[in-house]
């Protein structure tokens, strides 16, 4: 019998169908089937009885469910037991500044529940220099914006998210854009006249827009974050960002369009050393970093995106 199999079953039963549990566990629902029959077999006994509403747990599956549960939170408590004991050290980390203010304090929070003994370095400033300090070895683990770095690192696609034109209401009023407000949409051949602030042109977001809409009307050029969304706010600006630009303190007063015609987005990587060459530290906060992002879109606190990994 394997803990696998007892995971499974718990949450079949309190999913009420195979296929709602392999949702919920990102499993296939052959899989998942598979492994109910082979407990079953080792039992020699039936824990669920399938209908066309789903399954629901046999007497016995009733009774295997009660001290199931006891030994899946026994199982939990040994393995976060380990976890505290086992893994100390020190991790470097590397965040643009947007990501930054989406997953800064949530992992900081997560990593202090489940491992307390390990030390993180944080360092935020922009996507090429994130890679300029991955190659050069000092930082463990970062999220960049292009997969164009040394293949001798680990680098996975984690996040895809789409481009909004971003301004006050009255701006884009001002410029003839009533129906985009109406729709939540804006032809990328409209936002040429539009005058911008965005990054400098070495910014990886800057490249990404001048490939995709071509010319722009940029009129400021600033790389920190918070200025150029005060500037939003302050003047007749608008620019294109990824919606997680759009934080909590900006949301009510900004109007978001989307820009299509191409549609714009932009995916981020997880891009770490060699999986071999990361200690048990950085393993653990590379997983936790995946967790964290992954409750932040769920949750619709890292909006306009969608998780990849």
């Amino acid at each position: 019998m394997e803990i696998k199999q007892i995971k499974y079953f718990l949450t079949v039963v309190e999913s009420g169908s195979i296929g709602k549990a392999a949702q919920k566990l990102d499993v296939g629902a052959s899989a998942i089937s598979q492994q109910i029959s082979k407990l079953e077999q080792e039992l020699s006994i039936r824990l669920l009885q399938r209908n066309a509403f789903g399954v629901t747990p046999t007497p016995a599956g009733l009774a295997f469910l009660k001290h199931s549960q006891l030994i899946l939170r026994q199982v939990n408590f040994a393995i976060d037991a380990a976890h505290s004991a086992r893994l100390s050290g020190h991790v470097s980390l590397g965040f643009p500044p947007t990501i930054t203010a989406l997953i800064g304090i949530p992992l900081m929070k997560l990593m202090s529940e489940r491992y307390p003994d390990i030390r993180l370095e944080i360092v935020e400033t922009l996507s090429g220099n994130l890679i300029q300090s991955i190659n050069s070895r000092q930082l463990d683990i970062a999220i960049i914006f292009t997969n164009e770095i040394d293949k001798q690192w680990s680098i996975q696609p984690l996040v895809r998210e789409q481009m909004y034109l971003m301004a006050r209401k009255e701006v884009l009023e001002k410029y003839g854009l009533s129906e985009c407000i109406k729709s939540g949409i804006i032809q990328s051949q409209q936002i040429g006249d539009i005058p911008l602030v965005l990054p400098r042109q070495r910014h990886s977001l800057r490249k990404l827009l001048e490939h995709k809409i071509g010319q722009l009307n940029v009129v400021y050029e600033i790389d920190g974050l918070h200025l150029l969304m005060d500037s939003l706010i302050h003047l007749d600006l608008a620019s294109v960002r990824p919606g997680s630009a759009c934080l909590q303190e900006y949301k009510h007063k900004l109007q978001l369009l989307k820009v299509v015609d191409p549609e714009v987005e932009r995916i981020n990587y997880l891009v770490s050393l060699a999986e071999e060459e990361l200690s048990p530290a950085a393993l653990a906060a590379k997983s936790a970093i995946k967790a964290c992002v992954k409750e932040l879109i769920q949750n619709q606190i890292w909006p306009c995106s969608e998780i990849i990994l």
